[in-house]
């Protein structure tokens, strides 16, 4: 009987390059072993062999440590940005040949955006996109930015509509629309008639906000600390509707984005422009890095920005060249 014919180790070797890469690339986005080992279904020392037999393979250190997290080296950086778009293809190959299989017109889309968000800004677009395609199934999740954030990279949301301040390495923004920030006030208030505004003005009227967690509260405190001017915020309070509603009763002023005012806002509340402190606000779309768009995806961003899938869609620092 002839001996049995070794496996070709190229072929082993071939085989078995995915599951390293994809455990490095989950810890570099996740920051940690223990997570990444929770998002692959596998077990800590597992990973972290991986990780090691890498790092032997290609002889450098791919992590560091800052605080509690992994942080990526520079070598470590150089890799994932050359393994993350193969990984993610390859994860996405499957879904992706289903998707073409089936056509546009069926699948799902989970978009995660805040209330004003979807309150001011999708509606018109949404409409847009089920008459367009009917038969997806779109879910809208009511998530402010960091928690958006999570959702994309825990692949529970395919893409984001919102503003963002900072831009995390790991995600794509591409702004779309800009609004004016301005300030409102009840009819009659000392501030609504006053030729030209100054922050010191503003200072010792109360503030309504919302909440600190939330990307107006960061940048109004910015432009406040920034300019060494003091103010009060005295009522933190979700949503835009109400904050106007408890502005025209008289309770405070606010800053706002221009994006959540209509026309019967202008009946019951004074509304000034800040443009000299409070730069303009940007919205549009945010990816996680790297991933794989759907067909729904794809179509539902065109709809907001038909040129976003040109060549050189991102710049170094996340944003949009075009």
């Amino acid at each position: 009987m002839p001996a049995k014919k070794p496996a070709n180790p190229r072929f082993s070797y071939k085989s078995d390059r995915l599951k390293p890469l994809r455990a490095f690339c989950q810890t570099v986005r996740l920051g940690s072993v223990s997570r990444a080992a929770e998002a692959l279904f596998v077990s800590q020392p597992a990973v972290s062999l991986q990780l090691q037999a890498l790092e032997r393979e290609l002889g450098v250190v791919l992590f560091e440590r800052s605080g509690r997290r992994l942080v990526p080296s520079r070598e470590g950086q150089l890799l994932y940005e050359m393994a993350q778009p193969l990984v993610e293809s390859l994860d996405g190959l499957e879904a992706g040949f289903r998707d073409k299989v089936r056509g546009l017109d069926a699948g799902e889309l989970t978009i995660a955006a805040n209330s004003s968000t979807i309150l001011y800004l999708l509606p018109k677009i949404v409409e847009d996109f089920r008459r367009r395609h009917p038969d997806v199934r779109l879910a809208l999740h009511d998530a402010i930015s960091a928690d958006g954030n999570e959702l994309l990279r825990s692949d529970a949301a395919d893409l984001a509509v919102g503003s963002m301040l900072d831009v995390p390495a790991d995600l794509s923004y591409a702004p779309v629309y800009d609004f004016e920030q301005v300030l409102i006030a009840p009819h009659g208030h000392p501030l609504a008639d006053k030729r030209e505004l100054t922050l010191e003005d503003l200072s010792p009227w109360p503030l309504i906000l919302p909440p600190k967690r939330q990307i107006t509260w960061r940048l109004v405190d910015l432009v406040f600390q920034r300019h060494r001017v003091p103010y009060t915020v005295a009522l933190e309070v979700g949503g835009w509707e109400v904050i106007k509603q408890y502005v025209a009763m008289g309770m405070g002023i606010s800053i706002v984005t221009a994006l959540c005012l209509n026309d019967g806002d202008r009946e019951r509340l004074a509304i000034r422009p800040m443009a000299r402190y409070f730069p303009k606000r940007s919205y549009g779309v945010t990816v996680r890095r790297g991933k794989v768009l759907s067909p729904q995806a794809r179509a539902f961003i065109e709809l907001i920005r038909p040129d976003l899938f040109a060549p050189r869609q991102y710049d170094d620092t996340g944003h949009s060249e075009r």
